[in-house]
């Protein structure tokens, strides 16, 4: 049985050497906090990865258009046509059964302009055609005005719903709404009638979609684009010209379970390459798989930052074993003595197990503490890097710019239980050692 004066034997001993004491107990606080961090940033950018792929939608099926590569040899003249079709897109919607809707979507980059302020220059940004369901389906939020509607849509109205940042950029002082963005290059206006809430960008997910920036976006009626504007773009390069004629830039097929998603996918994939089986110019992307290969991932990334943090609570023990061993040979007499006073084996080992656990307990909670303190850093030091750092704070990839750590609760407990393990399986040899000392040969050590 553990006795008091044991427990206070331990603590004292520990106090005679507080800097030694220290320095064992912040091998396990490093420990401990990484365990807890790692797992908790880990687990942040888990789940980011699965917000953005929850972003396209578990009961979407996106196809894409893919322009294949020059194979002209440099030939004065190349018409190349690609991608997904508006006959395509109508065929998937009115023959796959467990499909609800099929969105069309075409997009072309543009220079945007508002000639009502001569000061502000034109605009690099991205022309979306589509239909009123867009938003829902790409979760965008309106701030003011309304996004396009079903009756703007079929009667081809010259209308548009502007992102958040390109408002400020082209309005900075002026509300945009009912005001007529220019488009230089078509020679065309388009009236605003609604402003949309920011939207984060989105990564690349790995080979299967492109990144998504939103932030310079304006979006326009499908109809009204096919009526304005051709399926065919031009471009003149040195003594070259060459022709891109694509009707659509992705279809986004949504189904009505997110059961039937699979089934759905290999029917409309099925579809595609009925004529060609190896087409190049279409990519499908199933964001329910990719979302399951998601978690998956992210349990075996959890798994590996957990075996990192573990480490560091063996290199901790390690540490703990090595002070005291150094610790039973400077007591060497004084355990003699006890020794031969009567004291049993079983009394040593105990005392330096009290003191290696007693420094375990202490580097665990310590450590805990500055795990659960990891959100609060990492937003701390994330807004000091763009108050302070601005341009290397926006050079981080988008990740590192809006994850939030996410504590797993399951890691304090383990974390905490793994530091007390390790304190006893490396405190149970130096105490050993220290109570198999011969009493009369530790007396007579100096």
């Amino acid at each position: 049985m553990l006795h008091f004066r044991t427990v206070k034997l331990g603590t004292k001993s520990l106090l005679l050497h507080p800097m030694r004491s220290l320095l064992t107990v912040l091998g396990i606080f490093i420990g401990v906090a990484s365990v807890i961090w790692l797992l908790a940033i880990g687990e942040g950018i888990s789940k980011e990865a699965q917000r953005q792929i929850e972003d396209l939608g578990a009961e979407n099926i996106i196809i894409r258009s893919i322009q294949p590569p020059d194979e002209s040899g440099g030939n004065f003249r190349q018409i190349t046509a690609f991608g997904v079709t508006r006959n395509e897109s109508k065929l998937i919607n009115d023959t796959i059964s467990t499909v609800k809707r099929v969105l069309p979507i075409r997009e072309l980059k543009q220079k945007f302009a508002y000639t009502g302020n001569p000061n502000v220059k034109p605009i690099d940004g991205r022309l979306v055609g589509c239909t009123s369901d867009y938003a829902e389906v790409t979760r965008l939020e309106i701030d003011r005005g309304h996004f396009l509607t079903t009756r703007e849509v079929e009667l081809n109205r010259p209308v548009c719903v502007i992102a958040a940042r390109l408002a400020d950029k082209l309005f900075p002082s002026e509300d945009p709404l009912n005001k007529q963005i220019y488009l230089p290059e078509k020679k065309e206006l388009f009236k605003i009638v609604g402003v949309l809430k920011h939207r984060n960008a989105t990564a690349a997910i790995g080979g299967s979609l492109a990144a998504q920036d939103f932030s310079l976006d304006i979006y326009i009626p499908v109809t009204t684009m096919r009526a304005r504007m051709t399926d065919q773009e031009s471009k003149r390069s040195g003594g070259s010209f060459s022709t891109k004629l694509f009707e659509l830039s992705q279809i986004t097929v949504q189904v009505k379970s997110a059961d039937d998603v699979p089934r759905t996918a290999e029917l409309v994939e099925a579809t595609l390459r009925q004529n060609d089986p190896n087409r190049q110019d279409i990519s499908v992307v199933v964001p329910y798989e990719l979302l399951e290969q998601a978690k998956t991932t992210r349990l075996m990334f959890m798994m590996f930052m957990g075996l990192i943090a573990a480490i560091s609570l063996i290199v901790g023990g390690i540490g703990i074993m090595n002070i005291m061993l150094a610790t039973v040979t400077e007591r060497t007499r004084e355990i003699g003595i006890r020794r031969a006073l009567g004291g049993k084996q079983r009394d040593i080992v105990l005392q330096f197990l009290v003191e290696t656990i007693t420094l375990s307990i202490v580097g665990g909670i310590t450590g805990i503490l500055m795990g659960l303190l990891c959100p609060v850093t990492v937003d701390v030091s994330r807004w000091g890097l763009e108050y302070f750092a601005p341009q290397l704070y926006a050079s981080l990839p988008e990740v590192a710019r809006v994850m939030r750590p996410t504590i797993v609760p399951i890691s304090i407990p383990v974390a905490f239980g793994i530091s007390v393990v390790v304190g006893v399986f490396f405190g149970l040899y130096p105490a050993v050692r220290a109570a198999q000392l011969d009493p009369i040969e530790a007396l007579r050590h100096e």
